[in-house]
């Protein structure tokens, strides 16, 4: 029972036909440059237009202003450390700089069928099932935890019938939890493969 928020992000369960999640990831850089934000497992990632991932930058709310766009969600990081020494984390370290000739790769789970687990801002309603919802805050550097690595990232806890980034498919802990959970996938058009236009 979630007596407490402790929002995680999003969590890959399994997929939309039923079939149980096999553990598929697509291998993605960050700018080696660096970028100006932690990201975390759990978080929900785009590409930007050289093709590196960074943080989504909205909530996923209605209408335009809030698409996700995303190409899904980060799962786990790999770089090479200060020292030479390969790491493998569950964030990425704002600003940190890959060194010459390394790359920092992130693992995301960018099939727009898997289901993934959330916690809401508030208890589940019956009536969720098959409506909408989208992150309770902008993502950011700070939504997430760099001693764990996780996300902190929470769900909006509303039956919303307009427009949003992902869809609530099931409720996965009973209607009494105080912060319930749910799982939700990408909505059309708020995932990349499943959008007509390019990056």
């Amino acid at each position: 029972m979630s007596l407490t928020a402790t929002p995680y992000g999003l969590r890959p369960v399994k997929r939309v036909d039923g079939l149980p999640y096999a553990g598929a990831v697509r291998e993605f850089e960050i700018n080696p440059a660096g970028i100006a934000q932690n990201l975390f497992n759990g978080s929900i990632v785009s590409l930007d237009t050289n093709g590196y991932i960074v943080m989504t930058p909205t909530a996923g709310g209605d209408g335009a202003a809030g698409a996700l766009l995303a190409i899904g969600v980060a799962v786990g990081f790999e770089f090479v450390n200060s020292m030479g020494q390969p790491t493998f984390s569950q964030y990425y370290p704002a600003a940190y700089v890959a060194p010459a000739g390394t790359k920092i790769k992130v693992k995301v789970v960018d099939d727009p069928d898997v289901l993934f687990q959330g916690q809401l801002t508030g208890p589940a309603l019956q009536a969720m099932i098959g409506a909408n919802t989208f992150l309770s805050a902008v993502q950011s550097t700070s939504t997430g935890n760099p001693r764990t690595g996780n996300s902190t990232s929470a769900l909006t806890a509303a039956v919303i019938a307009g427009a949003a980034g992902l869809r609530v498919i099931e409720i996965v802990s009973p209607l009494t939890d105080a912060f319930g959970d749910v799982l939700v996938k990408f909505n059309p058009g708020q995932h990349v493969y499943l959008n007509a236009a390019g990056i």
